[in-house]
């Protein structure tokens, strides 16, 4: 089944360069583009992307408050932000704010194709050259006692190893094929480990994998 994603940025040419990336991947189409933040409800209502590339910095409405109009609204697609901005509080606040994933506007066709298709496989997506920076903000965040309290919960070896290449922005495929293990399977423990700890995003499983030591800025 075909994909369907709307383009929002205030830029043309941005919105020209994805345009063109997607057109050369399969099952993906682009149904609508959208100049600024505050035309994107009626759109989303018009159209029904299922995945919506975001930009956060706009003329008018910015992406992070489009978003919270999109949620405060019941609007539950996917959200994809594409920015150049690898500020942590900014990166932090779109994963928290309801963003399924974050892409740096850099990126090449592959990596957009392997956020998409995180995205449409009810996953995450964290660009590579950001994970870090979401590691060393969650790591502040801690140390400022501003993390949730939930208890540490028990984890296998093998969901904690799959939990540290989560929380470094490894797909699904990529991390089946660095263990050896089939896409089921790694998504099975995925889906216990997120069951386990009773966190469903990857802002919270950063700040859990910090604060337990699962991982360090040192990974």
């Amino acid at each position: 089944m075909t994909c369907k994603l709307l383009l929002v940025d205030d830029h043309s040419l941005i919105r020209a360069g994805v345009r063109a990336l997607v057109s050369d991947l399969p099952d993906y189409v682009v149904v609508g583009e959208v100049e600024d933040g505050d035309q994107l409800l009626e759109q989303v209502r018009q159209l029904t992307p299922d995945i919506i590339l975001l930009d956060i910095s706009m003329r008018s409405t910015s992406g992070l408050d489009a978003l919270a109009q999109l949620r405060a609204n019941g609007c539950l697609c996917k959200v994809l932000m594409l920015s150049m901005h690898t500020d942590p509080d900014l990166i932090m606040r779109a994963l928290e704010s309801g963003a399924h994933g974050y892409l740096l506007k850099d990126t090449t066709a592959t990596e957009l194709e392997q956020a998409l298709a995180a995205l449409r496989n009810e996953e995450r997506y964290l660009s590579p050259a950001i994970a870090h920076t979401v590691i060393n903000q969650a790591l502040l965040r801690a140390q400022n006692g501003k993390q949730p309290g939930e208890e540490r919960h028990n984890l296998t070896s093998r969901q904690l190893e799959i939990l540290r290449l989560i929380v470094r922005g490894k797909s699904t495929r990529e991390i089946a094929n660095g263990l050896g293990l089939s896409i089921k399977t790694v998504e099975t423990h995925r889906s216990q480990i997120m069951k386990r700890l009773q966190i469903y995003d990857v802002a919270g499983l950063v700040l859990f994998a910090v604060r337990e030591r699962i991982i360090s800025l040192d990974d």
